[in-house]
């Protein structure tokens, strides 16, 4: 017994050897640790601006915001309001009415008249450039499988002046075998209704120069690209290019191929560069061609003056008036209730990084 004592004794004692260091043990354990390195950024103890909302600040706040947005909120709105539009939804008139239980037979139909003459009445002083646009309703130029179908290196040409780079495409990829140029979804389905302007039997001219962004026509569209082999197919799906024109010269393919991120949106289809007067009845000879009608869709002719800020969108006045009216109305409630039932404030020095500022505990 007392053999098998020692031999255990010494077989602990052999195997053991004796306890490490209590720093050693330490050591261990930091290095096993998964608790990350020290560091005033980690434990978020870096200096940082640490303000105290007392009545005085939170009322001048609210102050400033009231007195700076409703100045800009004023003159915005006011802009907006100055811009003269005349809009014309024409899909559902521009249809005989025999034909007004089948649209989408009648637009399908080759054979059938699709010209229209429509009438708008100018409502005050339109300076030029009176810009035109055409509006569509219910078309989701952002949907990703429309998007995608396109392929900017053969529009650009750095992929060979031969155009026969259409990967991306389908299903608008080729024609018998042939590449077309431009290929894709967005580019077939260029919207193609036509628009003649006339006062009086004058004709108004349009100017479709400069309608596009300079740095598409520059950089997105070569000069060496022309459209081959373009709506050649058996089922067409919008406007024609002229085969002898290049990409970057085609401002209507260019205005199109820039997709829109909403469901209704316009798209500029030239500049009248000639002032109009008030009560001017306008004579508006279209071509009614484009397929909306199967989608459930809307047309609309719109005319329209810019300003300062832009287009007509009264959002941005009124949300500036909004949030300045509100921040204002807030800074005299809080001026009453605090004449009216002030509240006494705490000691910031309490404050805990203050305490460790001038050293408390």
């Amino acid at each position: 017994m007392n053999n098998a004592s020692s031999s255990g004794i010494n077989g602990v004692a052999e195997g053991t050897g004796p306890p490490p260091p209590a720093a050693a043990v330490a050591a261990a354990i930091k290095k096993n640790s998964k608790r990350p390195k020290y560091s005033k950024f980690t434990q978020q103890e870096l200096p940082a601006c640490k303000p105290i909302l007392t009545p005085q600040w939170v009322i001048s706040v609210f102050l400033l915001i009231g007195v700076v947005f409703i100045p800009i909120g004023i003159p915005s709105l006011l802009a907006s309001r100055d811009v003269v539009e005349i809009i014309d939804r024409y899909d559902y008139e521009c249809i005989p009415e025999d034909m007004r239980n089948d649209k989408v037979g009648y637009i399908q139909n080759g054979n059938s008249e699709k010209s229209c003459t429509r009438t708008l009445k100018v409502p005050k002083d339109m300076k030029q450039p009176i810009y035109i646009y055409y509006e569509l309703s219910n078309f989701y130029q952002n949907h990703r499988r429309y998007v995608k179908s396109r392929n900017d290196v053969q529009l650009r040409g750095s992929g060979g002046d031969d155009g026969s780079d259409t990967s991306g495409c389908d299903p608008e990829s080729s024609n018998d075998g042939k590449p077309i140029v431009p290929c894709g979804l967005i580019a077939w389905s260029l919207f193609n209704d036509t628009y003649k302007f006339s006062i009086n039997t004058q004709e108004l001219a349009v100017n479709k120069k400069g309608i596009s962004w300079k740095s598409d026509r520059d950089h997105k569209f070569g000069s060496n690209v022309f459209p081959k082999n373009f709506q050649s197919g058996k089922l067409i799906g919008g406007a024609k290019l002229n085969d002898s024109i290049p990409l970057s010269d085609q401002e209507d393919l260019i205005v199109w191929m820039r997709t829109a991120a909403l469901p209704t949106f316009r798209k500029l289809y030239g500049k009248i560069e000639q002032d109009l007067t008030a009560n001017q009845v306008i004579t508006v000879i279209l071509e009614n061609n484009y397929n909306t009608y199967s989608f459930s869709g809307k047309k609309k002719l719109v005319l329209s003056t810019t300003s300062w800020l832009g287009g007509k969108n009264d959002f941005l006045g009124i949300a500036y008036l909004t949030v300045g009216g509100i921040c204002f109305f807030l800074a005299i409630l809080f001026v009453i209730i605090y004449l009216v039932k002030p509240r006494k404030l705490g000691d910031p020095s309490y404050l805990s990084w203050n305490r460790n500022q001038t050293g408390q505990l």
